[in-house]
């Protein structure tokens, strides 16, 4: 159990939750439709998980003067000049179930990063603007459960959008149970179109 009035246990077991709901959005997902674009600008759950895995192997790594011990399954920074989308997809080569085993390898990393220094411990994020790029651990654990926290939403509404699979947790959707989601569409609809 998570002592949650302690400062770092509670960020800590808030970015580890979040990570594990964007995770579990690909459970009994096909490759196919794991990688399958599902907005106009091509979002797709299985690029969502390698964009935030990627985000936490920077900012837990090289931020405290740490490196991922297997850097070239990350994507690397030159790979943004020839694609800036570099991050957003799985090539070929990748599979969902790779990518996951990738992304808990990643949170084992940033958990260390989080267990070993206290809150205030510095840090240098190197890609922010000049002025701006000195950091704590702290702030890092906000800035990144916050980046993760809206992907995890991009990824409810995209599962909701392939087979309604909708909710908090796996063990609690925090949604009611058999419910009448036509007639509840149909409601909102037509209150929206009074306003037409």
């Amino acid at each position: 159990m998570t002592d949650l009035d302690d400062a770092k246990a509670a960020l800590h077991h808030y970015l580890r939750a979040t990570r594990d709901n964007l995770i579990w959005k690909l459970d009994g997902l096909s490759e196919r439709d794991a990688r399958l674009p599902r907005t106009a600008t091509g979002n797709n759950l299985l690029g969502l998980l390698k964009h935030c895995l990627n985000v936490e192997a920077g900012y837990f790594g090289p931020t405290f003067g740490r490196d991922f011990p297997t850097p070239e399954e990350l994507v690397p920074e030159q790979a943004f000049d020839e694609d800036p989308q570099a991050d957003w997809y799985a090539r070929e080569d990748e599979t969902k179930d790779g990518l996951i085993d990738l992304y808990r390898r990643v949170g084992v990393f940033a958990d260390q990063t989080i267990e070993q220094l206290p809150l205030d411990a510095p840090g240098r994020v190197s890609w922010w603007g000049p002025g701006g790029q000195a950091v704590t651990l702290q702030r890092i654990i906000i800035h990144v459960t916050c980046d993760l926290a809206r992907h995890a939403g991009h990824a409810d509404i995209m599962r909701e959008q392939h087979d309604m699979a909708v909710g908090l947790r796996r063990d609690n959707t925090n949604i009611p149970d058999d419910y009448d989601w036509p007639a509840y569409v149909s409601k909102l609809t037509k209150l929206a179109d009074r306003f037409d």
